[in-house]
C-alpha cells in the first residue's frame, strides 16, 4: 500500500499550531474538525513527463496547488511547460531554500490538497523526508505516489545485483578556501568502506545552479585526485561504469577501468557511476553484454 497516513486536526485540540512563527487559529481546528488536510509527494520518473503514473496523474488533476523541485533530480527530457501541457495544470517550482529553508507554501496544505513533484522516486531523497515530517509535526496528512527510481534503473540498466549495492555517495563540486581548491574525501572513503565489504557503491554526481551538472568524466577525475594521494593508490585501474540518462529511449551504459572511463564520451546529463566490487559471475558477464566491459573480467567472477 503506498499511502502512509499521519493523524489530522481532532475537533478537541486546544493548542495552536505554530509552524516558521506562523500560527494556525484554534478557531480554524473547532469550525474544520473534518476536513483532509493532504499533501501528496509524487515521483515522476526518470527522463521526460509520460514517466508519471496515472495514479500520480489523476491526483495532479484533483489537486489545488502543485508544486516541485528540481535541484535533487531533474527530467532532462521535458521542460516545465510540457508537464503543465500534459498534466494540465500550472506547476510552481521551488529552490532549495523555498524547500529546505523558508517552506511558506506548505501551510497550503492545512486548507487545500496540494501535490509536490520530484523526479525519480518521491522520497529518496533525505530532503523529501524532512518535508514530510515537517507536514506530520503541522497535523497535515500526507501520502506518497511512487515512481521509477535511479536507485532500481542501476542495477537493471547494468545488471549488478541490486542486493549488493552498499551506501551510495555523493560527488560534490570542488570549492575554494582561502585560495585552495578543496575536493571532498568523503566519497572515496564510502567507496573503499564498501569495497572493504564486498559491495557496490552508487556514486551520484553534483546538480549544481552556477557549476552545472557533474559529468563522469568529472567524477571519475576527481577520485582519481585524491586516490593519488594515499599510500597506494589503485582505483584508476578498477573497473567502473558509468550510465548516462537512464530512463530515455537510449540510455548509455559503459564499464571501463576508471582512468578510460573518464575519456569516454556519454553526452548529455544526467549522469551516474558504479564502483562495483569483486563481481558474480552472472554481473561479470552482464557488464560484458550490456555495458561493453573488457572480456577479461569474466575470469574473475566469482
Amino acid at each position: 500500500m503506498n499511502t502512509v497516513s499521519n493523524p489530522g486536526f481532532q475537533a478537541n485540540k486546544t493548542a495552536p499550531v505554530e509552524y516558521h512563527n506562523h500560527l494556525v487559529p484554534e478557531i480554524f481546528i473547532l469550525l474544520h474538525p473534518k476536513i483532509t488536510l493532504m499533501l501528496t509527494f509524487i515521483g515522476i520518473g526518470l527522463y521526460d513527463k509520460k514517466d508519471i503514473s496515472v495514479k500520480g496523474l489523476e491526483a495532479i488533476r484533483r489537486a489545488d496547488h502543485v508544486y516541485a523541485e528540481f535541484y535533487t533530480s531533474a527530467l532532462m527530457g521535458t521542460t516545465v511547460k510540457e508537464m503543465e501541457a500534459i498534466y494540465g495544470r500550472e506547476i510552481t517550482v521551488l529552490d532549495r531554500e523555498d524547500v529546505e529553508q523558508q517552506p511558506e507554501w506548505l501551510q497550503r496544505a492545512l486548507t487545500e490538497k496540494v501535490v509536490f513533484l520530484t523526479g525519480g522516486d518521491a522520497m529518496v531523497s533525505t530532503t523529501h523526508v524532512d518535508l514530510r515530517m515537517r507536514a506530520h509535526e503541522l497535523g497535515i496528512e500526507t501520502s506518497i505516489i511512487h515512481g521509477s527510481s535511479i536507485l532500481s534503473a542501476v542495477p537493471g540498466l547494468t545488471g549488478l545485483q541490486n542486493y549488493r549495492f552498499g551506501k551510495s555517495t555523493t560527488i560534490p563540486h570542488p570549492y575554494t578556501h582561502k585560495d585552495r581548491t578543496i575536493i571532498s574525501h568523503t566519497p572515496y572513503d564510502i567507496i573503499r568502506s564498501n569495497l572493504d565489504s564486498g559491495m557496490h557503491t552508487l556514486v551520484f554526481l553534483d546538480i549544481d545552479p552556477e557549476k552545472g551538472y557533474m559529468t563522469i568524466n568529472r567524477g571519475c577525475e576527481l577520485l582519481m585526485e585524491v586516490d593519488s594521494q594515499q599510500s597506494k593508490p589503485d582505483l584508476e585501474h578498477r573497473l567502473t561504469v558509468g550510465v548516462a540518462r537512464a530512463g530515455s529511449p537510449s540510455p548509455v551504459v559503459v564499464a571501463l577501468p576508471m582512468v578510460e572511463l573518464a575519456d569516454y564520451d556519454f553526452g548529455g546529463p544526467l549522469h551516474i557511476l558504479v564502483v562495483p566490487a569483486d563481481l558474480h559471475f552472472m554481473e561479470a558477464e552482464a557488464l560484458v553484454k550490456l555495458a561493453g566491459a573488457p572480456e577479461d573480467i569474466l575470469d574473475m567472477g566469482k
